[in-house]
């Protein structure tokens, strides 16, 4: 599999780790990098310059010297280089609607980042090892689009890529009714290093817009089927989060307390987590981690310094799990929110795309 790509959004912290990613990727080609019209004619070099987000990872020599072009004129031309585009894009809701619809109808698939579409009712919000199977809303977006090849595919927020996988499993033998969940996030979500939010150092800030109406409502499109030409959110589970910023470079912490119509054993939630996979293990997509979920025995485990970077940063880990004398139980979660969270996840949802034929 062999397929010519672009990153649109290319100089922000999500496009930057777009660029670490597929570097070497053994599928996806990088042949064009898109940016807002004061990066375009720039190179890669030029337009980032010092906002180079990561330290420890130099800017990817074959894509220094790149010319960006500009995302919103240069559609066609771009649409004409590619099989498909990453978007990342740092715009207003509505503008980004309407930039990434601009791209599927130029026959461009969409691989995208971004919140504008979430809800939109027949673009796919994807966790691959949970709902692969909403891909298949993609035929209906075509037909409303009137495209052939281009359509849109959207990434879930960051902050629930750390529990949603962890209740999933529980989901079907034992029923989560309710649960309670407080994200403890890193300010990456943000966009932001140490250097750029000096407020955040020996600070929490509670409040993260947006942030929890999405934590409360994307779990139950993930959760939800397609009926005609729509994907119809679950109703249950009920899912009230509060949602922290905190001084942590990388990796979203979450503390969950979940209600069951059907309690389990410990044994049994240890079990489900143990033996957990999906499609993206069942097709050995190269960006899927191994073991999907990752059990720690210690108190003191998951920590975001220790455990983000498991499995390329593309797994979730858990720990602490026990009985709760209000709910059934309660454990922590922590994903690594630029990898699994943002960039990763949707490499990895592409790769889903690219082996369904999607992009052929």
């Amino acid at each position: 599999m062999n397929f010519n790509v672009g990153i649109i959004g290319a100089t922000g912290m999500v496009g930057q780790r777009f660029a670490l990613l597929l570097e070497n990727h053994p599928w996806f080609n990088v042949k064009v990098l898109a940016a807002s019209p004061r990066s375009a004619g720039k190179t890669y070099r030029e337009a980032v310059g010092s906002r180079w987000a990561f330290r420890d990872q130099p800017m990817p020599e074959k894509f220094a010297d790149m010319v960006i072009m500009d995302a919103t004129a240069d559609i066609e031309k771009i649409a004409s280089q590619v099989d498909f585009v990453f978007c990342a894009v740092d715009m207003k809701k509505d503008e980004i609607k309407a930039l990434e619809e601009a791209y599927a109808k130029a026959e461009c698939p969409v691989v995208s980042n971004n919140s504008a579409n979430r809800f939109t009712p027949d673009v796919p919000m994807v966790v691959p090892e949970i709902n692969p199977e909403h891909i298949e809303i993609i035929a209906a977006q075509r037909k409303r689009l009137g495209t052939k090849r281009g359509f849109i595919a959207v990434k879930s927020n960051c902050s629930l890529q750390s529990y949603v996988p962890a209740l999933n499993p529980l989901m079907k033998d034992f029923g989560v009714d309710k649960a309670m969940v407080c994200t403890y996030q890193a300010i990456s979500g943000a966009g932001k290093t140490f250097e750029t939010m000096p407020q955040i150092i020996d600070n929490v800030i509670p409040y993260i817009g947006g942030e929890e109406e999405k934590s409360e409502q994307e779990p139950l499109k993930i959760w939800g089927h397609i009926e005609g030409d729509r994907i119809v959110s679950a109703i249950t589970p009920h899912i009230s989060a509060q949602c922290l910023r905190v001084p942590v470079s990388d990796g979203h912490t979450a503390a969950i307390f979940v209600k069951f119509d059907r309690k389990p054993t410990k044994e049994q939630i240890l079990e489900a987590w143990k033996n957990f996979s999906g499609v993206p293990q069942q097709l050995g997509l190269p960006s899927a981690p191994k073991q999907f979920l990752h059990y720690f025995e210690e108190n003191d485990r998951p920590q975001a310094k220790l455990d983000r970077m498991i499995e390329n940063g593309m797994a979730v880990s858990i720990g602490r799990l026990r009985e709760d004398i209000i709910f059934d139980y309660k454990f922590v979660c922590l994903s690594h929110n630029t990898l699994r969270g943002a960039a990763g996840g949707a490499v990895l949802m592409a790769e889903l795309l690219a082996a369904k034929g999607y992009f052929d």
